[in-house]
C-alpha cells in the first residue's frame, strides 16, 4: 500500500472556477506512481489490518446464507414467512433490491464512457465490480425461491424429456433472459477492463504462483499498439452492447409487477421509477464502498472529492425523481377514480405497514436532500451516512411495493399480516455477508483502480508539441 501522504490543500479539487477542468489525479502523482499506489495493494505481504476485521465478520455471515439455504433446502420454504396472501415476501424483495444495487456499475462503466465523462475513471473498476457481486446476490433468491430447487433449471427454455417448456409470456421468465445477459455483458466488460492491469501484476509479480495466476488472465498481454487498437474497439462495442441494458434490465423487472392485476403494481410509471430507482441505490452503494476503501488504502489522490462531489449530484437528482415518482403514484390512484388503487396508495402510508413507507420516504426523499450544501457534497463521512439512509430507503421500497399491496389486495377476507421468519432475517444479513466478502477478495487480489485509464488523467500523460 502507497505510503505517500498528501496535504489538505493538494487533495482539494472542488474548485468551480468555470475556466478550468478540474485534476482527477491530484498531488505530484506521476504514471509510476499510480502503478505503484494501485499494485501496491495487491501485492504488500501483511495485508491492511482494516481489512482483516471487515473479512473475519463478513465470512462467517455469508457462511449464515448458505446454513439457512441448507435448511431451506432441507426443511422447504415453509421455513420462509410467504404466506397466502403475500406470497411474494422476503426472497422477491431481496432480489429487486440487489438488482437495483448493481445498475450503477453499468451505467458508470458503459454509458459515461461512451459520453466522454473522464471523472468516472477513479471508480468505473469498484462499480463493475459492485455490478457483478450484487447480481451474484441478486441471483440467489429466485433460485432458492422456486421450491423444488432441483428443477430450477427449467427456468430456461432446454428441452427436456417431458417437452415442459416455460411460459415466454410471463415477466418472470423475462427477468432470467434480462438478469442473465446483464450479468453475462457485464462480467465480461469488467474482466476485459482488468486484461491490461493483470499484465501489470503479472509483470510485477516476485512469486511463481502470481506470476502464473496473473499470467493466464492477461490472456498474453504485451501492451504493442496492436493490442491497444483491438483492446480500445472491443472496449466500445462492449459498452455500446451494456448501455441498452441500463434502461432493459430493471424495466423487465419492473414488469414483473406492473404487468400484474395488483392494486398498487398496475402501473406505467414503474419501468422509469424503477429505473431511476436504481442508479439511485446503485450510486449510493459506491460511495458507501469507495469512502472507507479510499482512506483504508491510502487512494485520496486518485478518488477524489470531486469524484465523489459528483456522485452526490446524481444521487440528489434520482433521488429527487424517486420523490416525485412516489407522488405521481397518489396522484394516478386518484385520477384512475379507481376504489381498489385509491385504497392501496392509502394503506401504504397509513395502513397496518405505515411504518415502513414512512422510512422508505425519509430515506429515499428527505435524506438525499442535503446534498444541496456544499459541505455535505464535499464531507467524506457525512456523504457516507446519507447513502447508508439511501440503502436502507431503498430496500424498504421494495419491502412496501411487494408487501402493502399483496397483504390488503381485493378480498378483505384473505387479508393477512405478513412478519418475516428468522430465517429470513438471516438470509437478508446473510447475502450482505456474501456481498461483502466477494468484495473484501476482489480489493485483495486484484486492482481495484482502472491502472490504465487513471494514467491517461495525468498531466505526464499529455505530451503536447511545445513539450519537444
Amino acid at each position: 500500500m502507497s505510503s505517500v501522504s498528501f496535504t489538505e490543500e493538494e487533495l482539494d479539487n472542488t474548485s468551480t472556477d468555470p475556466t478550468a477542468r478540474a485534476q482527477l489525479v491530484l498531488g505530484a502523482t506521476s504514471i509510476s506512481d499510480i502503478t505503484e499506489a494501485v499494485c501496491s495493494i495487491a501485492e504488500v505481504e501483511k495485508v491492511n489490518r482494516n481489512w482483516w476485521i471487515m473479512f473475519l465478520i463478513a465470512v462467517p455471515v455469508m457462511l449464515m446464507l448458505f446454513v439457512n439455504i441448507a435448511w431451506l433446502f432441507w426443511e422447504g420454504v415453509g421455513v420462509w414467512g410467504n404466506n397466502n396472501p403475500v406470497g411474494w415476501g422476503w426472497p422477491i424483495v431481496n432480489f429487486v433490491f440487489w438488482v437495483g444495487i448493481g445498475h450503477a456499475g453499468t451505467l458508470i462503466s458503459a454509458v459515461l464512457y461512451l459520453f466522454r465523462q473522464n471523472w468516472r475513471t477513479g471508480i468505473n473498476r469498484f462499480a463493475e465490480a459492485m455490478t457483478i457481486f450484487a447480481v451474484v446476490c441478486a441471483a440467489v433468491f429466485p433460485g432458492i425461491h422456486v421450491g423444488r430447487v432441483w428443477a430450477a433449471y427449467w427456468l430456461f427454455p432446454l428441452p427436456n424429456q417431458m417437452q415442459m417448456w416455460p411460459n415466454f409470456r410471463s415477466p418472470l421468465l423475462w427477468d432470467v433472459f434480462a438478469v442473465g445477459t446483464y450479468a453475462t455483458v457485464s462480467l465480461l466488460f469488467w474482466y476485459f477492463g482488468l486484461i491490461p492491469d493483470l499484465a501489470t501484476l503479472r509483470d510485477r509479480a516476485s512469486t511463481k504462483f502470481c506470476k502464473l495466476g496473473y499470467g493466464i488472465f492477461s490472456l498474453g498481454w504485451t501492451g504493442s499498439a496492436r493490442h491497444w487498437h483491438r483492446y480500445e474497439r472491443a472496449y466500445m462495442i462492449l459498452a455500446g452492447l451494456a448501455t441498452p441494458l441500463v434502461l432493459s434490465v430493471h424495466s423487465v423487472v419492473s414488469f414483473d409487477f406492473a404487468t400484474s392485476q395488483i392494486p398498487g403494481w398496475h402501473t406505467t410509471i414503474f419501468p422509469p421509477y424503477f429505473v431511476a430507482g436504481a442508479i439511485f441505490s446503485g450510486f449510493a452503494m459506491v460511495i458507501t464502498l469507495s469512502v472507507p476503501a479510499r482512506h483504508f488504502f491510502n487512494l485520496k489522490h486518485i478518488i477524489t472529492t470531486r469524484h465523489l462531489e459528483n456522485m452526490t449530484m446524481i444521487i440528489l437528482v434520482t433521488g429527487t425523481m424517486v420523490g416525485y415518482a412516489y407522488a405521481m403514484e397518489f396522484f394516478m390512484a386518484w385520477y384512475s377514480a379507481n376504489n381498489y388503487e385509491s385504497f392501496a396508495f392509502v394503506n401504504r402510508a397509513f395502513g397496518t405497514y405505515w411504518w415502513a413507507y414512512w422510512i422508505m420516504v425519509s430515506c429515499n426523499v428527505i435524506s438525499p436532500q442535503v446534498f444541496w450544501f456544499k459541505y455535505m457534497r464535499r464531507t467524506p463521512w457525512a456523504m457516507w451516512i446519507v447513502t447508508i439512509f439511501v440503502n436502507i430507503g431503498m430496500w424498504f421500497e421494495r419491502f412496501v411495493i411487494t408487501v402493502s399491496s399483496l397483504s390488503r389486495d381485493f378480498l378483505p377476507s384473505s387479508w393477512a399480516y405478513f412478519s418475516p421468519t428468522p430465517v429470513d432475517l438471516m438470509m437478508l444479513i446473510g447475502s450482505f455477508g456474501l456481498f461483502s466478502t466477494l468484495f473484501l477478495l476482489f480489493l485483495r487480489w486484484l486492482p481495484i483502480i482502472a491502472i490504465a485509464e487513471v494514467k491517461t488523467m495525468t498531466e505526464e500523460s499529455h505530451v503536447h508539441p511545445a513539450d519537444h
